[in-house]
């Protein structure tokens, strides 16, 4: 398997597009890996992960082949996951010569503003976008193209039944964790048993340390500790931190030297990791 990392930023991105802070400053002014487009991933070119406002801008850049993609997961409806406007321009006149239905999973609150998106498209356009949605359940298994996911609990949004996913085909296996925080007891229970190649962590606040929500590099740190009390990884286990802010205050270079420390590596737009 391999995970392609389309965008690694939080929310406002990097630089933060209102921002005017020395952090977003610095980062525009070295570009490369320390630009940052909203979060997104893509397994073997065909699981795509989240849809955020980005993602045409990351079929431009890294040739995503969008009209192939046939499964798409989403974590949560925050907007920088989830732009549902986007799925419209599937429609007859906007998209031609469409081969087969995109099968969306996620939660409640995804399937609600997707629904009331359709509902305004189709006051303009009766063509529908071939687009299939279905409502997923924590902790259950699912299987699309060959592939086995595993929606869990994420602490991310207490209003919301966020996921983070285990992803599985042919003996490999892939926990992608954000947004979330430390994990509920509820997942940890879960993945007892459990097996991961590729461990994939929210590190949203860098060198800051915070209880719920999101994760800094030290809550990554307690994280894989618990992986291997649990025996979930082993020496051969990968692990890759995402999803940074600004407000995390380490660029790229710097980010890549503290997370050395622990044998993480540190996810830039564009990156690849097979495993």
């Amino acid at each position: 398997m391999k995970i392609q990392y389309l965008g690694t930023a939080a929310a406002e991105g990097w630089p933060g597009i209102f921002c005017n802070c020395k952090v977003c400053k610095e980062a525009l002014r070295r570009g490369g890996k320390d630009i940052r487009t909203r979060s997104q991933a893509v397994i073997d070119d065909k699981i795509l992960i989240d849809l955020p406002p980005d993602t045409y801008l990351h079929m431009l850049t890294y040739g995503l082949d969008m009209p192939s993609i046939r499964t798409m997961l989403v974590t949560h409806s925050h907007q920088d996951h989830w732009y549902p406007e986007e799925l419209m321009m599937r429609r007859e006149g906007f998209a031609v010569d469409m081969k087969g239905t995109l099968d969306i999973y996620g939660n409640d609150a995804v399937k609600e503003s997707l629904e009331r998106v359709v509902a305004d498209a189709l006051v303009y356009s009766p063509n529908r976008a071939q687009i299939a949605y279905h409502e997923i359940k924590e902790f259950t298994t699912y299987s699309s193209e060959g592939y086995e996911f595993i929606p869990l609990k994420a602490t991310h949004n207490p209003r919301e039944n966020c996921f983070i996913y285990i992803i599985k085909k042919e003996g490999k296996s892939l926990l992608y964790a954000n947004d979330t925080g430390y994990f509920a007891e509820e997942t940890w229970d879960f993945i007892k048993g459990q097996h991961f190649d590729l461990v994939s962590m929210d590190c949203t606040m860098q060198k800051i340390k915070i209880p719920t929500n999101h994760m800094g590099l030290l809550n990554n740190v307690d994280v894989v500790e618990r992986l291997r009390q649990t025996g979930c990884v082993d020496r051969d286990t990968k692990y890759v931190v995402t999803h940074f802010s600004h407000n995390g205050g380490w660029l790229h270079e710097e980010m890549e030297k503290q997370a050395a420390e622990y044998g993480f590596s540190v996810a830039y737009d564009g990156m690849t990791v097979e495993f």
